[in-house]
């Protein structure tokens, strides 16, 4: 496809909004996955911290 200036560009042929629609969508979601992530992955480090120390300290009581 050839564009002969940018506002031809952004229009992508009359398909724009939806071309554009649809990467925002995608770029939203990779960096929603990517919170989620991190979110998922601190929540699994404090339980595994939080039952080394239960287990530590029930080897101390034993």
């Amino acid at each position: 496809m050839i564009w002969n200036s940018m506002s031809d560009f952004w229009h992508m042929g009359g398909y724009g909004l939806y071309v554009w629609g649809s990467v925002g969508v995608c770029a939203v979601a990779l960096v929603w996955e990517q919170v989620a992530l991190k979110k998922r992955t601190e929540a699994i480090l404090r339980s595994l911290r939080r039952r080394a120390r239960a287990e530590k300290m029930d080897r101390e009581l034993a």
